[in-house]
């Protein structure tokens, strides 16, 4: 979660600083095989609901526009105490303060990855 006017308030050079420190700290999860995923998202999102028996495309949905979703990482670890440890050795939980980064840790009780188009 970050908050977007604060995040765009910030100088282009100090969004670059901070934003660069993440690669670096990604490569080494990436290194221990515990970063399976990581992705950012972009643009707006949208939803599928069925209506009338028929699928709708609609807007949303909506979070509260000071916090959004800016990406997530799916990590392997053995416990939730290990999940927190490689986590917060991320950037986002312990840089970025002024623009509202952090991380929440939601557990996933299935996962399997899927090859992408060939």
């Amino acid at each position: 979660n970050y908050k977007p006017a604060v995040m765009a308030a910030l100088s282009p050079a100090d969004r670059k600083a901070l934003v660069s420190q993440c690669p670096a700290k990604d490569a080494e999860l990436k290194a221990t095989g515990q970063l399976r995923l990581s992705a950012s998202l972009d643009g707006p999102a949208f939803r599928l609901q069925p209506r009338g028996g028929k699928t709708t495309v609609a807007d949303g949905p909506f979070a509260e526009a000071k916090e959004l979703v800016g990406g997530f990482f799916i990590i392997e670890a053995d416990s939730r105490d290990e999940a927190i440890r490689i986590a917060s050795l991320h950037p986002a939980a312990t840089l970025g303060e002024d623009v509202g980064w952090n991380i929440d840790i939601h557990p996933i009780g299935f996962f399997e990855q899927y090859a992408g188009k060939a």
